[in-house]
């Protein structure tokens, strides 16, 4: 295997990483890390923008070389103290520190989850025709490294532009181009580098958010990582289970569905992602359910993974939102200030999650405890609070308290149709350009027959939702409970008779999630959890009409991977915060020992097992029987024909 391009590329990343971090540790002031899981996603944020407006008339190495100085630069103004510059010393700016084992645990999780993908990829690393469009992010990648100028052209279609989203690929080219890369390498390493960082990204944010709520932060983290590199959804477990049934009662609650047994054989990676389905007037169309370890098992280097790093640099930026209080308006204005750059980023490199930076920014600001009218001038701020006050007097008691509540949703709401706005202008010139042509989209109604069914949105989402559902109750008090769980019990059959299967999982974590955020004890975690709720929900309701599947297809496919990557950091968060409330109930004597103290620490076993089952069956077969590892992406598999090779090499 090319051992010395693997070394190459940490090396580089960790390069890029050095320089992001005190960009990282100005954004995340307050983070315990310092931010340090996301200094790389930052860093190559910072060479991407500059490289994405140069590279309109000249992308090659030079353009490259100017996004570099444009990081260095940045690094250096944010970073370096200027007055020991001008003394001749370099010394980093005051209130920026280095927390040492912040920084060495990112990088050790960054090197073995980039490790661990290269061992996955070195036994089949092939872009290949099956099970993808490896093709497709192939030649993207060679056709960005020859094209010369932005947008690149369609290798498809000679003399047009490309008509996609191209932006995570640019990535991969100006990594390629760092690191001195031949691209039938950089391929899968490129593909190794956007596993790590989303898995170093999940583990910082979740490490973050339970230490801010007293928990255990490298439970968190390590839970996180677990769940968004390693897990998968109960579809596996599901089909186990089913073993054990009486074939009569199998049949009727999966028809269709085979057992599998527990030796494994006849499992098929690919089964576990096509869960949901959906049917009209007697016909039957699948849906993806893709979640990350299906995603980089398969080997596509697609839009919809390389922007989850991303996702969650904007998720982080929320919560340091989040942290911020009302009266430090300044540093809330200049996080704002980074949303619409990382959203005009992500239209170009993944324009199916965009909505969703500006979602979670949204989020952050209606449930953070900072008043969100603090964001506004003062005298806008003053026609508000007495605009309110006039209707509060208006309505008598209690109408002041339900008026800041619709305050809270309506003001984030203006400030940002603001940062929209600012990254639609951003990214004009790409989706006029490049984004126009070819399919119609549009925004189009799902028929009712067609909705996701109670049981295949558990055997997806049941896992979080377990932990997210004995999450909530801990953050209740004893008394409140029972009622919760009857109105949710009735709440959940009234759905599935109408049907609307969803409601019975979503609408409990919506509402639930957002009144303890607001009355109870909650944090960021729980605002993970409403966003969430949120995209699940709405893909029940409305979906994209296009030309890449029947349906709402594309849709749950690209909508659900950002539910995984947003869930993953609530799960991990909550089951620290979970285990931590057990601990604490068994040294106060709340519980008896054989309660809660037992019960949690079981429950979360259970779930790491079944969880990953997957994970053993797919590697396993993965593995069996592996020739020689190479990470080169035109060594095809045995089963081309001489002719079918001379095609993809001529190609």
């Amino acid at each position: 295997m090319q051992y010395l391009a693997v070394l190459v590329w940490l090396a580089v990343f960790a390069g890029v990483a050095v320089l992001g971090y005190p960009i990282a540790a100005r954004l995340f002031s307050r983070f315990r890390s310092g931010g340090a899981g996301f200094a790389l996603p930052i860093a190559l944020v910072t060479i991407w923008l500059p490289v994405y407006w140069l590279g309109k008339l000249s992308f090659g190495p030079l353009t490259v070389a100017a996004g570099l100085a444009v990081l260095v630069g940045v690094a250096a103004i944010l970073g370096l103290d200027r007055g020991a510059i001008r003394d001749g010393e370099l010394r980093l700016a005051e209130g920026i520190g280095v927390d040492r084992r912040a920084v060495a645990e990112a990088a050790v999780v960054f090197v073995a989850a980039f490790l661990f993908l290269i061992a996955i990829r070195s036994v089949d690393p092939a872009v290949h025709a099956a099970g993808g469009e490896k093709y497709l992010d192939y030649g993207m990648l060679r056709t960005l490294l020859r094209s010369g100028t932005l947008p690149p052209e369609d290798f498809w279609f000679a003399g047009e532009p490309v008509q996609y989203y191209y932006g995570g690929h640019l990535l991969a080219a100006i990594l390629t181009i760092l690191t001195g890369s031949a691209p039938e390498l950089a391929y899968n390493l490129a593909l190794a580098g956007f596993y790590a960082m989303l898995v170093t990204a999940a583990y910082d944010l979740a490490a973050n958010v339970a230490a801010e709520r007293d928990w255990k932060p490298g439970f968190a983290g390590a839970f996180d990582a677990f769940f968004v590199g390693i897990a998968s959804n109960f579809a596996t477990v599901g089909r186990l289970l089913l073993g054990f049934l009486p074939p009569g009662l199998r049949s009727s609650l999966a028809p269709g569905i085979e057992a599998l047994p527990l030796s494994g054989e006849g499992f098929s990676y690919w089964n576990a992602s096509r869960v949901i389905t959906d049917t009209v007037d007697g016909n039957t169309f699948p849906t993806i359910n893709e979640f990350p370890l299906f995603a980089w098992l398969n080997g596509d280097m697609h839009a919809h993974m390389m922007g989850t790093p991303f996702l969650l640099l904007a998720a982080a930026l929320g919560f340091a939102l989040y942290l911020t209080p009302a009266e430090e308006r300044r540093r809330r204005l200049g996080l704002l200030a980074v949303v619409p750059l990382l959203g005009f980023f992500q239209i170009v490199t993944s324009t199916w999650s965009f909505p969703s930076v500006f979602g979670v920014t949204y989020l952050a600001l209606a449930l953070a405890p900072a008043d969100p009218t603090a964001l506004l001038p003062e005298p806008a701020a003053e026609r508000v609070r007495a605009g309110r006050q006039r209707a509060a007097d208006s309505l008598g008691d209690g109408g002041d308290r339900a008026l800041a509540e619709l305050e809270r949703l309506l003001v984030p709401l203006g400030v940002l149709g603001g940062l929209v706005a600012v990254a639609g202008v951003l990214a004009l010139p790409f989706l006029t350009r490049t984004m126009t042509g070819g399919s119609e989209r549009t925004i189009a109604l799902l028929p009712a027959a067609a909705r996701s069914g109670v049981l295949e949105l558990f055997a997806v989402h049941g896992a979080f939702l377990l932990v997210f559902g004995l999450f909530l109750l801990s953050r209740l008090r004893d008394d409140q409970r029972l009622p919760l769980v009857t109105g949710v019990l009735g709440v959940g059959g009234v759905a599935v008779t109408l049907p609307l299967d969803v409601l019975a999982f979503t609408l409990p974590l919506l509402v639930v999630g957002w009144a303890v955020l607001r009355f109870r004890d909650a944090g960021y975690e729980t605002v993970l959890i409403v966003a969430g709720a949120g995209l699940v929900t709405i893909v029940e309701f409305v979906y994209v009409s296009e030309q890449a599947g029947p349906l709402r297809m594309n849709t749950v496919f690209k909508t659900y991977m950002q539910v995984w990557v947003l869930w993953s950091v609530g799960a991990g968060a909550a089951v620290a915060g979970l285990l931590g409330g057990a601990k604490r109930a068994v040294e106060n004597a709340e519980r008896p020992a054989f309660g809660r103290g037992v019960a949690v620490p079981a429950f979360v076993a259970l779930l790491v097992i079944s969880t990953s089952l997957y994970g053993g069956f797919a590697l396993s077969g993965h593995f069996a029987g592996a020739s020689d590892p190479t990470l080169d992406a035109t060594e095809m598999p045995s089963w081309y024909e001489d002719d079918e090779l001379a095609a993809v090499d001529w190609l």
